[in-house]
């Protein structure tokens, strides 16, 4: 079922709304993709200028859109710099005053689709034409088909790339392993280094060396910096010797040190598992500052979920562990109270405890992650519950899983690399 028209125009020209209605910043611009088949280009999201940025919003996360403005469904706000990436084109940008023969595009019509999802999408174009005679222009609204040319991607490859934006990392995976090894590549070469690290992360290891064989070093520094430390140790612990040691000879002094610590415990350990990119606040940093780390949209959830305090350094391996403070008592403290006054002293692990008994101290206490610490009482790390899961499932889970998801996806439409496979 659709809406009415909504024009790009316009849209162009409203106001961000949080949840709760008020202004945050203005819409500046329309991200569509071509969609697959013969279906009209998808909405993906809006340009926004917010605190002087211009920040992507997913279409997804908003709830309203209309004359009063785009209104969000939840508070929260990513504040990175927006980019436009390989295969989107913008509204206002791209297709406006774009020439049609003797016309140019002087709007572009919305129209919302609801059902079992709900989507914005492209229904009509606005042609405006200016005669000779006449100072005064003439215009006419025609179907998005008939000037369907201004919207075709200029790869295939580029359109399935721009489509995997906003979707779950999982969901990528499944549409990359359906494809043969050199359109892998060409999907891994399209994406930017975190949608790219964060596919890596939902593959099997082996899987993860195929796709960016043939990525140079730069590229592939570039997107083992966005990957999470554990799961990266993980991946360089299948590569070969010569391969490891030139990747860890173009990484960062401090990243290598690190990368060459975590590879140094031996597997099945809660080393082997551990991370060090926690939280790690001093005892007389505030339940203020904490909760500002925690709020970090980059965050992994299981870290986010406590703040460990420990005497400087606070980089791991840190001064001497003295506990941790969990989320939820943050939020019932008052900001100024310092992280000292409020501490629990939850039990730590030695990083070469077997990882059985890592996950039974995790199920024990009901804890999200657990620290890590070594003889002298300095915290290393923690080992989070997603990773013990991981570990404790068969070696070629992730595998089966991304193949039960191909096989729920096998009534829809394919994609166009899909097809375009087929003979």
């Amino acid at each position: 079922m659709s809406g009415e028209l909504l024009y790009a125009f316009r849209i162009m020209r409203l106001p961000l709304l949080d949840a709760g209605g008020q202004a945050i910043g203005k819409i500046n611009d329309i991200i569509v993709v071509p969609s697959r088949g013969t279906e009209a280009p998808k909405v993906l999201g809006f340009v926004a200028v917010s605190q002087r940025r211009k920040i992507f919003i997913s279409a997804s996360r908003v709830s309203t859109l209309d004359n009063s403005g785009a209104q969000l469904k939840s508070w929260d706000i990513n504040l990175t710099p927006f980019r436009t990436r390989a295969g989107e084109q913008l509204l206002g940008k791209d297709i406006l005053d774009k020439k049609h023969g003797d016309e140019i595009v002087s709007d572009v019509a919305l129209v919302h689709i609801t059902g079992k999802t709900s989507y914005w999408q492209i229904s009509k174009v606005r042609l405006s034409k200016r005669g000779l005679l006449n100072a005064r222009s003439g215009h006419r609204l025609v179907d998005w088909q008939e000037v369907g040319e201004l919207f075709a991607p200029a790869t295939a490859i580029a359109a399935e790339a721009a489509r995997l934006r906003d979707m779950h990392a999982s969901d990528v995976a499944t549409i990359i392993r359906a494809l043969p090894t050199e359109q892998r590549r060409q999907l891994a070469d399209a994406m930017d280094d975190e949608r790219l690290a964060d596919v890596l992360e939902e593959l099997p290891e082996d899987e993860q060396l195929r796709l960016i064989e043939g990525l140079d070093m730069e590229r592939l520094n570039s997107v083992f910096d966005e990957m999470e430390y554990d799961d990266l140790a993980d991946l360089l612990g299948q590569m070969g010797i010569d391969q490891r040691t030139k990747v860890l000879a173009a990484m960062d002094d401090d990243d290598a040190e690190t990368m060459r610590q975590l590879l140094s415990y031996p597997k099945g350990t809660a080393g082997s598992l551990m991370t060090p990119d926690i939280i790690v606040l001093g005892p007389d940093a505030t339940v203020a500052d904490a909760l500002a780390q925690i709020r970090d949209p980059e965050r992994l959830v299981s870290i986010a979920a406590q703040v460990f305090v420990a005497h400087a350094p606070h980089d791991p391996p840190t001064g001497t562990y003295m506990g941790v403070v969990h989320f939820q008592r943050l939020l019932r403290e008052r900001p100024s109270m310092s992280l000292k006054q409020c501490l629990e002293n939850e039990p730590t692990i030695d990083p070469m405890l077997a990882d059985r008994d890592v996950a039974e101290r995790l199920a024990t206490y009901n804890m999200l992650s657990v620290g890590v610490c070594d003889t002298h009482g300095r915290l290393l790390g923690a080992v989070t519950v997603d990773d013990v899961l991981d570990n404790a499932l068969p070696a070629d889970w992730r595998r089966k899983v991304v193949a039960q998801l191909s096989a729920g996806h096998d009534d829809k439409e394919p994609s166009r690399l899909e097809t375009a496979r087929k003979p």
